[in-house]
């Protein structure tokens, strides 16, 4: 079995890029939802090394240097306690989530681009007050007109949202991939249902 490991991560040394380790702040809770607060294994075995992070679950996998082995840690809580942020960056990406990765205008999810509600050519500002997630052909049809002129409308008015609303927001589309060892971690802070 060693050998077969060894060969393994030997002929394919992208294979251990698959092992990513879950970051939970020191009070348990994932830096970030969404993007899921993801380490590489090395950086996550080097912050253990370091005595920055404690490892809280492990994968079965193991790497080995000439004087020791280690599992590979799935999940690692960082020692002290990082203040999450208050202000919410203005990202295309926290856009799209704050917009559900829907068209503000006729709720499709494909092929997602952003528009200025009030054009820019109209003095419209890129901010979270003018902009929302639209479809291509959506986006194409409104132009640089008006919501009025195009016979348009949003689903939502468009707002900037806290910290606290895209975390929840973050919840709701988790990434593809998640390992059952981050399960118990991710959501024991969500509130129950009666």
């Amino acid at each position: 079995m060693d050998g077969d490991f060894r060969i393994h991560f030997t002929r394919e040394p992208g294979a251990l890029k698959h092992h990513p380790a879950l970051v939970l702040n020191a009070d348990y809770r994932p830096l970030s939802y969404y993007p899921l607060s993801l380490w590489p294994w090395q950086d996550a075995v080097k912050a253990a090394f370091l005595d920055r992070v404690d490892i809280v679950a492990e994968y079965d996998e193991v790497v080995r240097s000439p004087s020791m082995s280690l599992r590979i840690p799935s999940v690692v809580v960082l020692k002290d306690y990082v203040k999450p942020r208050k202000r919410v960056a203005f990202t295309r990406f926290n856009l799209f989530l704050r917009d559900e990765f829907r068209c503000q205008y006729c709720g499709d999810r494909a092929e997602l681009t952003f528009d200025h509600v009030v054009p820019r050519a109209s003095g419209g500002r890129t901010s979270w007050e003018n902009v929302v997630a639209a479809c291509a052909p959506c986006n194409l049809r409104k132009g640089s007109k008006s919501l009025r002129q195009a016979g348009m409308s949003l689903r939502k008015p468009p707002r900037c949202p806290s910290a606290p609303e895209l975390l929840d927001m973050g919840r709701r589309f988790p990434p593809n991939h998640l390992h059952e060892s981050w399960m118990d971690f991710l959501y024991w802070d969500a509130e129950l249902e009666a």
